[in-house]
């Protein structure tokens, strides 16, 4: 099996596929411009070659920084007469199958071809762009059997993503945490390839991030990649933390018909153990909370002296103690528990904060520090059982040291956004 080029090599490989042409992406602006200089000179050249239009087949559901941006792209087959003299073709046929243009194909390259030649070999692990390619077929021509070409726009494996790609704000290179394992990035780099290094059609979808009930069992693409600015579209954003959804990942939806908003697992669970840490700390048990009995017409009360019975079943009497002889509140553990106590009246002390304040807003780096931040971590760890009506969060004290408590409990799973319980 020959391999397609995917990235422009100096040298041929050996089991690459043999395709004479190229592509390149002139200025039309710039060509016009030489072509009229041409035609002042002389009238009797032969035709210029044409600057042609793609239009992107790819319409991503997010955006670009620029909003008229729709991947469309100026492009030439170089040598332009050899291309265009082929004939042009809806589909072909190599080794039984059929495979029509606008569709998609798995191609080979050098790791697959290699893996073919030694099946023996252990398995090591490997990334997605070791795998077959995968391109959308823009157009067939051929000359004769022996010599079919396709020119394709290459779908990215997250892998494959150069560096000082623009993801947003930020600069990034490679697979991204919330790309899954199927996942494709369309893109406009064109190329043309020797239709003997196809390997399989493929099956690939567009996912629609808006349809929150949308399962991908398949190959699927969400955003697009712009060769030409190195930027990606954006994803639709979940969460309180406003970052995207991983489809391979659970994604727990509030059941409050006000907020209805969509909870990555991870972000719920963390929320979680950073309230355990700092309830807990590093040296306090879990106990819990004593259920209260609901009071029934047996239930003792207080009888008044006037009733039957009061000194019979009444203690004598309770000893009060003063105010100064209660437990004293240590003033570290209240600057530990709140910042400041705000007085509420001229009688009230208030409990300055040690923490120098800060003006303005904190920058997002901050932010992002703290939401990162596992203060928790080798202490406390937590899952949650979605198989449950509803779903509870189960925590786990991994302290050892720590006795007199529970090592395992259960608690509620809530909206980070609106606090609702999710049912």
């Amino acid at each position: 099996m020959a391999t397609a080029r995917k990235r422009p090599r100096p040298d041929l490989e050996e089991s690459q596929a043999e395709c004479p042409f190229s592509v390149i992406h002139p200025d039309p602006n710039e060509k016009e411009k030489k072509a009229k200089r041409r035609r002042q000179e002389s009238e009797g050249d032969h035709p210029q070659p044409k600057i042609l239009l793609q239009a992107s087949p790819f319409s991503p559901m997010g955006k670009f920084k620029d909003p008229n941006n729709t991947m469309d792209r100026h492009y030439q087959v170089q040598p332009y007469q050899k291309w265009m003299d082929m004939t042009r073709y809806n589909s072909f046929v190599l080794n039984g199958v059929k495979y029509w243009s606008e569709g998609f194909i798995f191609v080979a390259n050098s790791s697959t071809i290699e893996r073919q030649k030694n099946p023996g070999e252990a398995l090591q692990p490997r990334k997605k762009s070791d795998d077959d390619w995968v391109a959308r077929i823009l157009e067939i021509r051929a000359s004769d059997e022996h010599h079919v070409y396709a020119r394709v726009y290459w779908m990215y494996w997250p892998d494959e993503l150069p560096a000082g790609t623009q993801d947003g704000k930020k600069l990034i290179q490679g697979r991204q945490w919330y790309h899954g394992a199927n996942e494709l990035i369309a893109s406009n780099h064109m190329d043309v390839i020797n239709v003997v290094s196809v390997t399989a059609a493929a099956t690939v979808n567009q996912w629609d991030e808006t349809n929150e009930e949308e399962v991908q069992p398949a190959l699927y693409w969400r955003q697009a990649f712009d060769v030409r600015s190195m930027e990606l579209s954006s994803a639709e954003l979940r969460c309180k933390c406003n970052r995207p959804e991983n489809p391979d990942k659970r994604l727990f939806g509030c059941s409050n018909e006000d907020c209805k908003k969509w909870l990555h697992d991870e972000c719920l669970i963390h929320d979680a153990l950073v309230k355990t840490f700092k309830r807990l700390g590093t040296d306090k048990p879990h106990k819990p909370t004593p259920v209260k009995e609901e009071a029934g017409e047996s239930a003792k009360r207080p009888l008044s002296p006037s009733e039957t019975g009061a000194a019979q079943t009444a203690e004598q009497s309770i000893d009060v103690k003063p105010e100064e002889q209660q437990q004293t509140i240590k003033m570290a553990d209240v600057e530990h528990a709140l910042p400041a106590i705000k007085a509420e009246n001229a009688n009230s002390v208030a409990v300055a904060s040690t923490e120098p304040k800060r003006r303005g807003r904190p920058r997002k780096s901050e932010l992002n520090d703290q939401a990162s931040a596992k203060p928790y971590e080798g202490l406390f760890e937590g899952v949650i059982h979605s198989e449950r009506s509803p779903p509870v969060l189960e925590i786990t004290d991994l302290r050892d040291s720590v006795t007199g408590g529970d090592k395992s409990w259960t608690e509620p799973v809530q909206c980070l956004i609106c606090g609702h319980e999710i049912q």
